[in-house]
């Protein structure tokens, strides 16, 4: 197996003078917790040299050891490696000596003859914290630099937006954690291009699958993760592997994971969990050893405060969290889009890219784009398809506009109106004053623009405009 797909991604290394030991614990470590990346050491005089050259995830230490003895090795990497863990192992209980070890800076203490199980809990907290300590020194110098250390796991997620940025810091900063990654947005933000950089950040070499979850009941569910045994229920004639399966020591997208069935979410808590699996039909337990990323346009929170996603699931998932900004939340980035989407709309019809009217930009900042990055896309694409010559004609873009402000306006029937006044009510001159200055800001002073946005012709938003100018000049006198 290459070094690339073992875990943890740093090695831990384990040191005692007992190669048996050694042996054992290396052993449990793989098979309880899937840890396989590991180096053993029975010389307790090499560690330094060790630690000096490899950059470790955690170090297990035997406290009875020849030369430098456990504790003075301890003293040694806490003064060279402070951010280094180190969990002592001792084969007595002698709780004065726990003591010192931990005031010496130990991550924990434990004794060889207590179960397996606790030290190797105690192993999965220290790569726990270790993971948070580094994400964390990731996020402070994304902080102070202000770039990003990989960009090109970016490249096809199109913004100059900083709120976009912060998304990409932080999702560069959580991408070598073992834990899953919650991407949530409206749809059309780019969820599975953020989950696509996550895959570029932290695994490139491995597989990316992704599946949609959406109503997946239990059976199903489980058959498309897990995979089932020949005979594991009927029409099941040959073996089948899971999607987890497919996806090893790659990353596993779970798209629209707000909507995934109650008995599905059980069933993905146990994973994210235990890190284990059964194919349907099989006792054997088999390891995971995928990255898992989830996405959703649903708000998991409301959902949960409903009844409608368990609390225990969410609160596993929101571990590491990314929220995409919509694309009403980052009006600079619409030229950008524009001229992309223009220049691949004309490729793909091999075409010349058309110009645009300086209007179209202005036009579209006035719009909401229910359907984000997406929706402005698609109706980049159909105005192309419809261009034959000269400037590119801005009807389809206002007819698409006119259909969706339509659709809402039925849609916002019978709900309360969003307009809140003072105490006192402008008059009926003033409020209509108040929306013709707003509709000219959001224009850009495009009257043409305006006056469709407030639903009037030109020539009564002009006349309107002509009033107002006058009566500003009668105050002024």
């Amino acid at each position: 197996m290459d070094s690339a797909d073992r875990s943890p991604q740093k090695p831990i290394l384990l040191v005692d003078d007992e190669q048996a030991w050694l042996h054992s614990m290396s052993l449990t470590l793989a098979t309880q917790a899937g840890l396989d990346n590991l180096i053993l050491c029975t010389e307790s005089n090499k560690v330094r040299e060790l630690v000096a050259q490899e950059e470790f995830s955690l170090v297990l230490l035997d406290l009875t050891m020849p030369h430098p003895a456990g504790e003075d090795l301890l003293t040694l990497l806490q003064e060279e490696h402070p951010e280094l863990p180190v969990i002592i192992l001792s084969g007595i209980n002698q709780l004065e000596r726990a003591v010192d070890c931990m005031r010496l800076g130990a991550f924990d203490y434990y004794v060889k003859t207590e179960e397996r199980k606790r030290i190797v809990s105690g192993v999965q907290r220290a790569l726990r914290m270790r993971e948070l300590q580094q994400e964390n020194e990731l996020l402070r110098q994304g902080i102070i630099e202000h770039h990003l250390k990989h960009p090109d796991a970016f490249e096809h997620f199109l913004s100059q937006d900083a709120k976009v940025y912060a998304v990409f810091h932080y999702l560069e900063a959580v991408a070598s954690s073992t834990q899953p990654v919650l991407i949530t947005g409206e749809s059309g933000t780019g969820k599975e291009l953020a989950a696509r950089a996550v895959h570029n950040l932290s695994r490139p070499e491995g597989p990316w699958v992704a599946v949609n979850v959406a109503g997946l009941d239990g059976t199903v569910f489980s058959d498309t993760l897990f995979g089932h045994t020949a005979g594991a229920f009927t029409g099941a004639v040959r073996a089948r592997k899971g999607m987890i399966e497919e996806a090893a020591h790659g990353t596993l997208f779970l798209d629209e994971i707000g909507d995934l069935s109650p008995e599905s979410q059980v069933k993905l808590l146990r994973l994210l969990q235990e890190n284990e699996y059964h194919p349907l039909g099989s006792d054997r337990t088999r390891r995971s050893s995928a990255r898992i990323v989830v996405a959703t346009n649903r708000d998991l929170a409301k959902r949960m405060e409903a009844g409608h996603f368990r609390r225990d699931l969410y609160y596993r998932l929101t571990t590491h969290h990314a929220h995409l900004p919509s694309l009403r939340q980052r009006p600079d980035d619409l030229p950008l889009l524009l001229r992309h989407f223009l220049q691949e709309a004309a490729d793909s019809l091999g075409r010349t890219v058309p110009t645009p009217p300086a209007e179209l930009p202005v036009l579209l900042s006035t719009y909401h784009f229910p359907g984000n990055v997406r929706e402005l896309r698609s109706m980049v694409f159909d105005a192309v398809s419809l261009h034959r010559s000269g400037k590119l004609s801005m009807q389809s873009f206002k007819d698409a506009i006119g259909r969706q402000q339509v659709q809402t306006s039925e849609q916002e029937v019978n709900t309360k109106p969003k307009l809140t006044f003072s105490h006192t009510l402008p008059t009926l001159d003033e409020a209509t004053t108040l929306v013709v200055e707003e509709a000219m800001s959001r224009s850009q002073g495009n009257q043409t623009i305006a006056a469709a946005m407030i639903g009037i012709s030109r020539p009564a938003l002009n006349k309107r405009l002509k009033k107002m100018r006058e009566e500003g000049d009668e105050a002024s006198i």
